[in-house]
C-alpha cells in the first residue's frame, strides 16, 4: 500500500475518531446536563418540601396554641386530675386532627397522653430541651417507630403550669400532597430502633413502596444525603434530607425521578446528533481525501523530525528543503529545539535551587538526602537559622535582608569539606550536609566563626548569629522527611534555649507533639471549663491578718491531666494567646470578689500580667470596665509584673503602669531579684510593692546569702517607700527571720496552699479566731 493511501487511511481514521469522539463527548455532555438539572430539581423539591413542612408546623402550631390558651383547658391542668386530662386531650386531640397528644407538667414529667402512661419525663428529649431553650417547639420526632411533626406549648396561668404537644403523622396522604406540589416523588422515611423495620409514607401502591425498602442500608450509611445517585435497581434517580436525628431514630424526606422520564428528551436529542454528526463525518472524510494528495514525503520527513525532538534528540539541519509553508513549518521545528533545550536547562535549574542565594532548594535537598541514604553511608545534617533576622529587615529594609541572605549563603557554599551540599530550604533557614556520622565542637564552632565575620551592608556592619540544630543518619532517622522534621525540632529547641546549637535527642517529638497539642487545645480551655482558678492568701506580718489573695490559673487537660502553669502560660505567652487568658482571669477574679464581698469578705486580688499585657494600651479600659459590672472599686485589684516583662521594654512599661496606677490600681514588682532592673529603673517605676522571689525565701534559715539579699531588698524598698511581700514561706524559722527583717506580707505554704473559692472562704472564717499561727 502506497504512503498516499496509508496517510488518507491515517487521517480518515483521525477525523472519524475526533467526530467519535466529539459526538460522545456533546451526548455525554447533554446527558450530563440531564443528570444535572434533575438533580437540582431534587434539590429545589426537597427544599420545597422542607418549607412546606415548616409551614404546615406553623399551622399546626396554631392549633395547639388555642388548646394552651383555652381556660377550660387550663382548669383542668390545674386540678392535676388524669382521667379529667387523658379526656379533655383526647376531644382537643380529636378536634385538631391530631394523631399523638400529651401533657407534662412544667419539669417535663408526663401528666397524661395517649400513647404513654403518666409519670414518666417527656420521651422527646430534643423536644423537651428546644422547648425549655426556647419557651416552645416543632420538630419532627418519632413515637413506635412512626415520624410525627410534634408541636410542644407551654400552658401559663399566668406562670407556668404545663406543657402540651400534639403530634401530626407523617403519612402517605401528605406526602401525596407534597409530591403534587413539588411535581416530583415524595416520600417519608423512618428508621427506627435497630433491627425495626422502616416506616415509608408515600401515595405509592404497596408493591412500589416495597422499593422505597431498599433505601434503608443506603440511608444509613449517609447516601443520598449529600448527591443524587439512582437507587439500587438503577430505575430512580434519588436525593434524600435528614428532617430528625435523635433518640428514636431518623426520619428522612425522599424525592425521585425515574430514569425513563429523565432520558425521554435526552433520547430525542441523541438521534438528531447522531444524524449530524454522520453528516459532518462524511463532508469532513471528503475533504480529508482531497487534502492528503498534497501531503506526502515532506510531512513525513517533518512528523519524523518533531518526533525526534520530542524524544530528546537533536537536529544538526534543517529537515527538509521545501519552500514555503512547509519550510516555514521546518524552521519553526528548529527554533522550537533552541527555545526547549534553553526553557528545560532553565526549568531544571529553577527546580532545584532558590532563586535569591542560587543554592539548592528544599526539593533538591530531600532528593539528595534521599540518595545518600539509598547509598546507606551515615553522615549529618545541620539546620541553620537567623537569631533575629526579622529585626534586620525592620531596621535596614528588605533588600539588605536579603543581601544579607545573599551573603550567608555565599559563606555556606565555602565551608570546607566535610560539607557536602549547602541549601537554603526558607525565609532565613539554611541546611548543610557534613560527610561525617555527627559534627564534633570544632566543626559547630568553626562554623559559628566563619558565619560570624561581620558583613558591610552599604557601610552598616552586620553581625548574624545563628542557632543550629542537628540530625544524624541512620542514628536519628531513615528517610529525608523525618531527619528534616527532626532537625527543626533540634532547631527550635536551639532557639528556646538560646543555644548556638543543639543535636536532635529521642523524646523531642513527643515533646514538640504535646506543644503543638497544648497551644491547640488551650484556645478553646476557657470556654470548655478546663481553667480554674486557686487563690494563695497574703498575711500582714504583724497582725496575723489575711488582706489579700494572689489568683493562680490551674488547667486541667481531658486527655493530658494536669498541665504545670510555668508550661501553660509559657506556650501562651508564644503563642499570642495569653491576652485572652488574661481577660478571662480578671472577669473570673471580679465576679469572684463581688462574690465573696456579698459573703461579707472583702478581699483584694492581685493578679499577674505578661510582657504581651503591658504592651496592650486597651488593658487600663478592660480593668476598668470588668470593675464596674461587679460594681468593684479599684482598690479591690493588685496587679503584679515580673522584673523581666518590664525590662523588655522599660520605657513603654513605665507609662502603661503609670496609666494603670492613675486608675488607683495598686502595683507590685513580682520575682524581684531575678531579672536585672536597675535601682534608678525601679525608682522611676510607679509600684507599690515589690514580692521577693521564692528562691530567697525557701532555704532563708540556712543561707547567710539568701539572708543577705533578702535584707537588703527589704531595706532598699523601704527606703523608696514600698511594701515587701515574701512568696514561698514555708517553715516558721522563716518566718521569724522575716519578722525580724521587718517584712510586711506573708505568703506560703507554712499558712495555706493555693485554695478553691469555696475552700478559701472557709479557711479565712477559721483563721479569724486564730489570725497569729500556721494554717489551720
Amino acid at each position: 500500500m502506497s504512503f498516499r493511501r496509508r496517510l488518507l487511511l491515517v487521517m480518515l481514521s483521525v477525523v472519524m475518531l475526533a467526530q467519535l469522539v466529539t459526538a460522545g463527548a456533546t451526548l455525554n455532555t447533554l446527558q450530563r446536563d440531564v443528570q444535572d438539572k434533575a438533580s437540582h430539581d431534587l434539590v429545589v423539591g426537597l427544599d420545597v418540601m422542607q418549607q412546606l413542612l415548616i409551614e404546615r408546623g406553623a399551622r399546626l402550631r396554631h392549633n395547639v396554641s388555642i388548646l394552651a390558651n383555652d381556660f377550660g383547658f387550663k382548669s383542668a391542668v390545674a386540678t392535676q386530675d388524669t382521667p379529667t386530662l387523658q379526656s379533655v386531650l383526647a376531644n382537643h386531640g380529636d378536634r385538631a386532627g391530631a394523631d399523638l397528644v400529651f401533657l407534662a407538667a412544667p419539669d417535663g414529667q408526663l401528666l397524661a397522653s395517649s400513647h404513654h402512661a403518666p409519670g414518666i419525663p417527656l420521651p422527646y428529649p430534643e423536644l423537651w430541651e428546644h422547648a425549655r431553650d426556647s419557651g416552645e417547639s416543632v420538630q419532627v420526632a418519632i413515637e413506635a417507630g412512626r415520624p410525627y411533626q410534634v408541636v410542644l406549648l407551654p400552658v401559663r396561668a399566668p406562670g407556668l403550669i404545663g406543657w402540651v404537644g400534639m403530634g401530626f403523622l407523617l403519612g402517605d396522604a401528605l406526602a401525596g400532597e407534597i409530591g403534587d406540589l413539588i411535581g416530583l416523588e415524595a416520600s417519608v422515611f423512618a428508621l427506627g430502633e435497630a433491627g425495626a423495620s422502616p416506616f415509608i409514607a408515600s401515595p405509592l401502591p404497596p408493591a412500589q413502596q416495597a422499593r422505597l425498602g431498599t433505601l434503608e442500608t443506603a440511608l444509613a450509611d449517609g447516601r443520598y444525603l449529600e448527591l443524587s445517585a439512582y437507587d439500587a435497581q438503577g430505575d430512580y434517580l434519588t436525593r434524600a434530607r435528614l428532617l430528625h436525628e435523635g433518640q428514636g431514630g431518623r426520619v428522612y424526606a425522599i424525592a425521585q425521578q425515574s430514569r425513563d422520564a429523565l432520558m425521554a428528551v435526552y433520547t430525542e436529542l441523541r438521534w438528531q446528533l447522531l444524524a449530524i454528526f454522520a453528516a459532518a463525518l462524511t463532508l469532513t472524510a471528503l475533504i480529508a481525501a482531497l487534502s492528503a494528495r498534497r501531503m506526502a514525503r515532506p510531512l513525513t520527513t517533518l512528523a519524523d523530525a518533531a518526533r525526534r525532538i520530542g524524544r530528546g534528540e537533536r537536529l544538526a539541519t534543517r529537515p527538509v528543503a521545501d519552500s514555503g509553508e512547509v519550510g516555514l513549518l521546518a524552521d519553526t521545528l528548529m527554533v522550537m529545539q533552541q527555545d526547549i533545550d534553553r526553557r528545560e536547562q532553565t526549568l531544571l535549574f529553577q527546580s532545584r535551587h532558590d532563586q535569591l542565594t542560587g543554592l539548592g532548594n528544599r526539593h533538591s535537598a530531600q532528593q539528595d538526602i534521599g540518595d545518600l541514604i539509598a547509598t546507606s553511608r551515615p553522615f549529618t545534617l545541620l539546620r541553620l537559622s537567623v537569631n533575629g533576622f526579622r529585626a534586620i529587615n525592620d531596621t535596614f529594609g528588605y533588600d539588605i535582608g536579603d543581601q544579607a541572605l545573599r551573603t550567608l549563603a555565599e559563606r555556606l557554599d565555602a565551608v570546607p569539606p566535610p560539607r557536602m551540599g549547602s541549601y537554603r530550604l526558607s525565609g532565613d533557614e539554611f541546611l548543610l550536609i557534613l560527610d561525617t556520622p555527627a559534627a564534633d565542637a570544632r566543626t559547630i564552632a568553626d562554623l559559628h566563626h566563619r558565619l560570624a565575620v561581620p558583613m558591610d551592608m552599604q557601610g552598616s556592619p552586620i553581625r548574624l548569629t545563628l542557632a543550629i540544630g542537628e540530625v544524624r543518619h541512620p542514628q536519628h532517622g531513615d528517610s529525608a522527611a523525618l531527619l528534616l522534621r527532626r532537625g527543626e525540632i533540634a532547631l527550635d529547641m536551639a532557639r528556646q534555649a538560646r543555644r548556638p546549637h543543639q543535636c536532635y535527642a529521642e523524646g523531642l517529638d513527643e515533646r514538640h507533639l504535646r506543644q503543638l497539642t497544648l497551644v491547640r487545645d488551650l484556645q478553646g480551655a476557657a470556654q470548655n471549663g478546663e481553667l480554674t482558678l486557686v487563690y494563695q492568701p497574703q498575711l500582714e506580718m504583724r497582725s496575723g491578718h489575711l488582706v489579700s489573695v494572689e489568683a493562680l490559673m490551674r488547667w486541667r487537660h481531658p486527655e493530658l491531666g494536669f498541665i504545670p502553669p510555668d508550661e501553660f502560660i509559657i506556650l501562651a505567652e508564644r503563642s499570642g494567646l495569653i491576652q485572652g487568658m488574661t481577660a478571662w482571669m480578671l472577669e473570673t477574679v471580679c465576679a469572684q470578689l463581688a462574690a465573696w464581698e456579698a459573703e461579707g469578705m472583702p478581699l483584694a486580688v492581685a493578679v499577674n500580667l505578661s510582657a504581651q499585657d503591658i504592651n496592650d494600651p486597651g488593658l487600663p479600659g478592660r480593668i476598668a470596665d470588668c470593675l464596674a459590672r461587679q460594681g468593684l472599686s479599684s482598690a479591690h485589684l493588685r496587679l503584679e509584673i515580673t522584673e523581666s516583662a518590664i525590662m523588655q521594654d522599660p520605657e513603654h512599661a513605665s507609662e502603661q503602669l503609670t496609666r494603670l496606677r492613675e486608675t488607683g490600681l495598686r502595683i507590685a514588682v513580682d520575682d524581684f531579684g531575678t531579672g536585672y532592673s536597675s535601682l534608678a529603673q525601679l525608682k522611676r517605676l510607679p509600684v507599690q510593692e515589690l514580692k521577693i522571689d521564692k528562691s530567697f525565701i525557701l532555704r532563708l534559715a540556712e543561707s547567710p546569702d539568701d539572708e543577705i539579699i533578702v535584707r537588703s531588698t527589704i531595706e532598699l524598698a523601704h527606703n523608696l517607700g514600698l511594701e515587701v511581700v515574701a512568696e514561698g514561706v514555708e517553715t516558721p524559722a522563716s518566718r521569724v527571720l522575716l519578722e525580724a527583717l521587718g517584712c510586711d506580707l506573708l505568703q506560703g505554704y507554712l499558712f495555706s496552699r493555693p485554695l478553691p473559692p469555696d475552700e478559701l472562704l472557709t479557711w479565712a472564717r477559721t483563721r479569724r479566731s486564730c489570725p497569729t499561727g500556721a494554717a489551720p
